[in-house]
């Protein structure tokens, strides 16, 4: 393995924690002897194009730097080379880092992991979602959630998390169930109402929701929530429960488990990772053992 590895780095993420912790980061990984080259690019494309060029060329490990946003780019570089994925956690919701065990807003810590983790070669080999020609590592949301999402996006005031929890309130307002047409794994048509519907390759998203609380990265499977047709205070009373996966126990949420999922619905727009997929339908399916993650 060659001793040059690309430290891959958000400078923005986290209001800012980014910059500051890349440094730390790499500090660590000198120490260690290492030589550290820094990827950052002038806009997401920019950067998912650098990240590639250092992966073609070879790199040691990509080691990116930021929330679940940069994850998901740099999964996008490396699932399928063999390249290993190293994983410094300094975003808002660092759901990937979470489902692994790895640091969150310890950037020197998840250097040093880092570090130790390439001179013993361990790494762990982490199933991925794929869909709409995209991968990702955590949740693919649709439905209530998603929408939360899009109406948060489009606000300029508040900023941070406050903008989601004020747009979880509007869209609470405008609150209604969907209806779905859900296939797994190529079988029969399911029409349902739903609330929403996760697609867990892992467990969480929103920076420690346990939607598909029981989702394993190493099981070949999704893990789908679906939280039916529920009034708006059924829902105010469920979905608290999400921070402790206990909503799984409520009789309006069902739990399917299935390689492939064709998912569709009016009017919903599909996140992954935390980040845009596009209009239903999608369809999405795990590729087992897709990245191998630096590991304690």
């Amino acid at each position: 393995m060659t001793s040059e590895i690309s430290l891959f780095v958000n400078p923005t993420a986290g209001r800012g924690r980014g910059a500051h912790a890349a440094q730390p980061a790499a500090a660590a990984l000198r120490a260690a002897g290492f030589s550290v080259r820094t990827v950052v690019g002038v806009d997401a494309t920019d950067a998912l194009h650098r990240a590639r060029e250092a992966v073609r060329d070879g790199t040691g490990a990509l080691v990116v730097v930021g929330g679940d946003g940069m994850v998901h780019l740099a999964l996008q570089a490396v699932a399928g080379t063999g390249i290993p994925l190293g994983v410094v956690a300094v975003g808002t919701g660092n759901d990937f880092a979470r489902s692994l065990g790895l640091p969150v807003r310890e950037p020197a810590a998840a250097g040093r992991l880092v570090a130790e983790a390439l001179k013993g070669a361990r790494t762990r080999a982490v199933d991925l979602g794929r869909a709409s020609g995209q991968w990702f590592g955590t949740v693919l949301a649709s439905g209530f959630d998603s929408r939360v999402n899009d109406r948060g996006n489009r606000m300029k005031w508040p900023t941070g998390r406050l903008r989601y929890d004020v747009a979880m309130v509007a869209e609470l307002a405008a609150f209604r169930p969907l209806p779905y047409r859900i296939t797994l794994d190529g079988g029969e048509v399911r029409e349902t109402e739903a609330t929403l519907v996760a697609v867990g390759n892992g467990p969480s998203y929103g920076g420690g929701m346990k939607i598909c609380a029981r989702a394993d990265l190493t099981d070949g499977l999704f893990d789908i929530t679906v939280v039916g047709d529920c009034s708006r205070a059924t829902l105010l009373r469920v979905f608290p429960r999400v921070y402790k996966g206990t909503h799984l126990d409520h009789p309006v949420v069902t739990v399917h488990r299935a390689a492939r999922i064709e998912l569709a619905a009016p009017e919903v727009t599909g996140y992954a990772d935390g980040e845009l997929l596009g209009p239903l339908p999608i369809t999405a399916e795990v590729v087992p053992a897709a990245v191998r993650v630096l590991v304690p």
